[in-house]
């Protein structure tokens, strides 16, 4: 049975390989990266999957047309 600091190392080792990949793409997207903590919240993140495979990204805006149809 692991005690407490055990607990609190695998708590922070998943929040990193979770929420830091996440802000990164969020960030990348255009969108504020504090909506990567959505993940953490167990139906929110399968909502934050579907909002960043569908949404207009901002930062795409800046592209002409044909280069946006093509990514």
């Amino acid at each position: 049975m692991p005690g407490l600091f055990e607990l609190i190392i695998i708590g922070f080792i998943s929040i990193f390989f979770t929420v830091i990949p996440f802000w990164m793409i969020c960030s990348k997207a255009g969108f504020p990266g504090w909506i990567s903590l959505a993940v953490l919240i167990p139906v929110l993140n399968i909502v934050l999957l579907f909002f960043l495979a569908f949404a207009k990204w901002p930062a795409l805006r800046h592209l002409p047309q044909q280069e946006r149809t093509q990514l």
